[in-house]
């Protein structure tokens, strides 16, 4: 059975797109831990990250970085954390959250729950640094 971001990759399922390579794709978290926060997934639905063929993890890594990049022009903070947990969705993936402190990587706090409209705002914000 397809994981949720393969419905995502496939069209069945809609995202707040941020960026999209012919492998890769980023899109808002829609429950962050933080304003701004993306996920970053190989269109290719692999479970384990380090599953991938160096060549895909390498080109992952390096389009998180240029997204990583514009979320932290968009989005007030002192850095962007990432993370790589893959025990929610059996489908690689990477975390972008914009961070102010060591506190604001903790999954296990609560999300927050913005409208579509905020989600909108943030895309937008984000997708013009790209």
């Amino acid at each position: 059975m397809a994981s949720i971001f393969a419905k995502i990759v496939n069209g069945e399922l809609p995202c707040y797109k941020i960026a999209e390579t012919e492998n890769c794709l980023a899109f808002l978290d829609i429950f962050p831990l933080a304003k701004g926060h993306t996920l970053v997934i190989p269109k290719k639905e692999i479970d384990y990250i380090f599953d991938l063929d160096d060549a895909l993890l390498s080109e992952l890594n390096l389009f998180a970085k240029k997204v990583a990049k514009a979320i932290e022009a968009a989005v007030s903070c002192k850095r962007i954390g990432i993370a790589a947990i893959g025990l929610e969705v059996p489908h690689a993936h990477i975390h972008l959250v914009p961070l102010n402190s060591v506190g604001d990587l903790n999954f296990s706090r609560g999300k927050l729950t913005p409208s579509p409209e905020e989600l909108k705002q943030v895309q937008a914000e984000i997708c013009k640094y790209l």
